[in-house]
């Protein structure tokens, strides 16, 4: 057992070295397979001996390791239940007895073995955690808290129901009443130890520990001993918001546990007056002031930061609630607000200054993006704006005086313009400001433009001085992209563009954001305001000079930090299109591999990565049949090294480009390349990973219909199809499994499919026996319709599935037609759906010999239902984007990615149906070509079975 441990300590060393850790996670996921492997990681974080960050590196693998095998999709247990029991029996006390960085990563997977068994599987742990409070050891106390809190706090986004109800009741009724005796011991012990630094410290985690537990307590709904107690709850808080202690007075750029729990006690406050303005109102105003004094004896050091950002929080929601905003209605007080709250939170500071210099793309993630949830700028516009809301003209009248005051003292002083620009910023934009958009409503007492005109314009085309106020001209143009015309914009993409020469790293990154946003921006026609024509002169060039400011540092660490560059080169391909055709695209395309080559060694910033192969992937679907380019041979190299290493982050970019370069291909037969990775895809590693899943299932069902002969001759229909069934059985992947059945089901013909297709159907059957989602029933009604609209020579259609449905199980098609096929298809969005149901229908009408002796009430339920479809022609949305690939692990970039790959199964083909511009059109000649007996048929059942209004419109169709 030693000798496994040392080894697996020595992996998980490894995997903190760029050099091998990718070798190390290999061999790492190896040893997950072993039995007791979680034990052994517990092993490691519960040995002193070990090093901090191996112990560390165990706790971060457990973590993952529980998230990804704990339980499956339905709740059960993947871990033998001795393993289970061991792990809930060791990992509280293993966690309270822990440094804070393992705490963390324990905590989190305590909370993620919460999320599947507490209460019910778990419902000792609350009086566990109760039994090991402690009254004189702090750190066990906090210990035991912190758990507590990793548990508590998953309610905080949740929406309410009876489960969570019963959830929240439990808690509070075995953990309430010590709640509100910790809070007695540790107002105690906080007076007790005012002069011991060490236990006061600890003793004032513990009172912050409990304020986030009075949050999470009371986030679903008010409980009774919280309702009992507020009055002393609230006389605690203000205590300790105006609690001060001279022994950590010192501090400059840390927050001390006074300022944490101060701002804990604020977000509480917030959640309070907020929710419970009903049973918290009486207590607001006293707040109020008590709020208003923390802000007025703060400085500007780093450590209140956060404190002053939750301050102003509380703040805004008590102006959010009308009775309450109405104390700020008055022009005097307004001012006092602005000249003590705003004007010092919105000012630049030196440490602002000091970031803008020396980490360049922390300072503009911060300030641009707003992912600085906590900055005190952020936190005092929102708060001018909450007040803005509510009193426009005379927020607008008391800051203007602000603005002006400052535009003056600006013209021998930059910081004071940058605080004048900051002001009209924060007053000028009403409502969200959009990452697509940018400001769509504008403070109607302020004009946008004459202000850039007369303050702002001669910033951007300045040359040389200090970079902030260029910073400030961009910025003031990414905020304001929509209000400008594209007669203006005209003006401004010169200055913008030549920005990108400057040889400052935030004013380069500013420019290339705004141009990205502005070539995304679009009018309320949809139509791009800079259009390819406006871009093509500048893409070379620009291409270019954004390719040689990514590659100024070829280490991989520093070639991916600035996604902001990326994303400006992925929109210009994407708006040139073909264009690039122009721009010199195999220099083009050197570049682009060799950043794949460079990033591949070490990915860390996903956000860069994606928008790279974004990039790729604008290239592919525009040029990929460019007889300059051939993009396969030029990409095959790459992408199979990553395919082949197991290039875990860049794998699922690498096959949705396969998928499009398959899609793409105008032959009809598989590229010679290409068959190299049909054994692959089939082997069961690659979809072991869960990111892998969508992009390789949408390769299959790219790759299937110009590889049928291989795959029948070769006997790897089957192999796919148990693909398919693995994915079917998966809640989070039936979806993806339906991508393959439909590309199946397009590709081969009947006599292929006969062996499998009753197995297809129990499959899908069973599933919809078990309350499946309304994705997985619309899907199936799909997935019927395709069948049904395969007749002639495919040898499928509407009585092809009949008789296999009755093989199972007599009479079953009934039911699944009337309860299944037909409310679901009404509900149809997406007009591809729609119109293949269409056809579904129609054939069946006039084609099934099922419907017209067996199912004859069934054919007027599914002329009505075809005719409810021509009535209701589903409307087109627009998409979100202009993105090619579908994003993978990315769940943090804060705007719509939304444009399906290429490789989605076409419903139906291209080469069985003809493109239809017109549904209805094709239903008539449909109908019309059908022979007479079918027509007498027609009208007899039209006569017996219809509503009046269906036999109009199908009369009309029969004429």
């Amino acid at each position: 057992m030693a000798a496994n441990l040392d080894h697996l300590a020595q992996l998980l060393q490894a995997t903190l070295d760029a050099r091998h850790h990718r070798k190390a996670e290999t061999a790492l996921k190896e040893e997950a397979k072993k039995p007791k492997y979680s034990l052994s990681l517990l092993s490691i974080v519960a040995n002193d001996a070990q090093p901090s960050n191996i112990r560390l590196a165990a706790a971060l693998a457990f973590k993952n390791f529980i998230r990804h095998n704990y339980v499956d999709e339905e709740g059960n247990y993947k871990l033998p239940p001795d393993e289970v029991a061991t792990i809930k029996q060791e990992l509280v006390g293993l966690m309270i007895s822990s440094p804070p960085t393992i705490q963390t990563q324990l905590g989190e997977a305590i909370s993620i073995i919460a999320d599947s068994d507490f209460w019910e599987r778990w419902d000792t742990l609350t009086q566990d955690l109760v039994s090991r409070l402690s009254t004189t050891d702090p750190k066990v106390t906090n210990g035991v808290l912190e758990v507590a809190h990793s548990i508590f706090a998953r309610w905080r986004p949740l929406f309410s129901s009876n489960a969570l109800n019963i959830e929240v009741n439990h808690v509070v009724n075995t953990f309430g009443d010590s709640f509100i005796q910790m809070l007695g011991v540790a107002d105690q012990q906080i007076e007790a130890n005012k002069t011991n630094e060490k236990a006061l410290k600890g003793w004032l985690e513990t009172m912050s520990l409990l304020t986030r537990i009075f949050f999470d307590l009371s986030c679903q709904d008010l409980p009774p001993i919280i309702e009992t107690n507020l009055q002393p709850i609230t006389m605690v808080l203000h205590k300790y918001l105006s609690y001060a202690n001279p022994l950590f007075d010192d501090e400059e750029d840390e927050a001390t546990p006074i300022e944490i729990l101060k701002s804990d006690i604020c977000d509480a406050l917030h959640l309070f007056v907020t929710k419970y303005d009903d049973d918290f109102g009486g207590y607001v105003q006293d707040f109020t002031s008590n709020v208003w004094n923390v802000l007025s004896s703060v400085g500007p050091q780093k450590r209140y930061d956060v404190l002053v950002s939750k301050a102003l929080h509380f703040l805004t929601a008590v102006a959010s609630v009308h009775r309450h905003a109405q104390v700020f209605n008055n022009e005097e007080i307004l001012g006092t607000i602005v000249e003590k709250v705003i004007l010092p939170n919105v000012t630049l500071r030196e440490s602002d200054i000091e970031l803008f210099e020396d980490e360049p793309i922390e300072f503009i993630r911060r300030d641009l993006e707003g992912s600085d949830t906590d900055s005190r700028r952020k936190a005092a516009t929102d708060f001018l704006r909450k007040l803005l809301d509510d009193f426009e003209a005379l927020v607008t009248q008391v800051v203007s005086k602000y603005i002006n005051h400052y535009l003056e003292m600006g013209k021998t002083d930059w910081k004071a313009k940058d605080t004048a620009v900051y002001l009209f910023l924060a007053i000028a934009a009403k409502g969200a400001v959009t990452a697509a958009q940018g400001v769509k409503t504008v403070n109607s007492f302020v004009n946008v433009i004459d202000f850039f005109q007369q303050h702002i314009a001669a910033d951007l085309v300045a040359t040389g001085g200090e970079p902030i106020p260029k910073v400030d001209a961009i910025k003031f143009l990414y905020n304001f992209r929509s209000q400008l015309s594209k007669e203006q914009w005209g003006g401004a993409i010169n200055p913008l563009i030549q920005n990108l020469a400057s040889p400052n790293y935030v004013v380069y990154t500013y420019a290339a954001t705004t141009l990205e946003r502005v070539l995304f921006l679009t009018d309320d026609q949809g139509q791009h305001i800079l259009s390819r024509a406006d871009i093509q002169p500048y893409a070379k060039d620009l291409l270019q000079h954004l390719f040689a400011l990514v590659e100024k540092d070829t280490s991989a660490a520093k070639l991916q930090e600035n996604e902001f560059l990326m994303r400006c080169i992925m929109r210009v391909l994407i708006v040139i299109k073909d264009g690039v055709l122009e721009c010199d695209i195999d220099n083009i395309l050197d570049h682009l591999i060799n950043i794949t080559n460079v990033i591949k060694e070490n990915p860390s910033n996903p956000r860069f990565y994606y928008f790279h192969f974004e990039a790729i992937g604008a290239i592919v679907r525009y040029c990929s049949n460019a007889p300059q380019v051939d993009l396969l041979s030029r990409l095959w190299a790459p992408f199979t090294y990553i395919l082949n290493e197991d290039v875990t982050e860049f794998v699922p970019y690498v096959f949705q480009i396969f998928t499009q370069l398959l899609d793409l291909n105008k032959s009809g037969s598989i590229p010679g390349d290409f068959k190299a990775l049909i054994d692959a895809v089939l082997a069961p590693g690659p979809w072991e990973t869960r990111g892998n899943i969508p992009p390789l299932a949408k390769f299959i069902a790219a790759i299937i219909p110009k590889a049928t002969e291989e795959i029948v001759k070769e006997n790897k229909l089957e192999p796919i199809l148990s693909i398919f069934q693995s994915l079917l059985n998966g809640k989070k992947t039936d979806q993806n499994a339906f991508d393959i059945l439909e590309s199946v089901i397009c590709s081969f013909p009947a006599s292929v499919l006969e062996p499998y297709f009753g197995t297809i159907l129990t499959l899908i059957f069973t599933k919809l026996q078990k309350n499946p989602s309304d994705s997985y029933k619309t899907r199936v009604a799909s997935f019927y319709h395709l069948v049904s609209a395969r007749s002639g020579e495919a040898g499928l259609g509407t009585d092809y599935f009949i008789k296999h449905a009755e093989t199972i199980q007599s009479g079953v098609f009934t039911p699944f037609y009337l309860q299944v096929v037909i409310p679901t298809t009404r509900e149809f969005a997406r007009p591809s759906d729609r119109k293949l149901a269409v056809i579904s229908y129609s054939k069946t009408l006039v084609e099934s010999k099922a419907f017209a002796e067996r199912y004859m009430k069934g054919w007027g339920f599914t002329c009505n239902a075809l005719l409810e479809l021509l009535k209701n022609p589903p409307k087109v949305s627009a998409g979100a984007g202009d993105e090619i690939l579908n994003e993978a692990d990315v769940d943090d970039i804060g705007f719509g990615i939304g444009f399906t790959p290429l490789s989605t199964c076409k419903r139906p083909p291209r080469d069985e149906f003809p493109e239809i511009t017109d549904v209805q059109q094709w239903v008539t000649g449909f109908l019309k070509a059908s022979d007479k007996a079918h027509n007498g048929l027609i009208t007899k059942y039209a006569s017996e079975r219809l509503n009046d209004e269906a036999k109009a419109v199908l009369a009309h169709y029969l004429m």
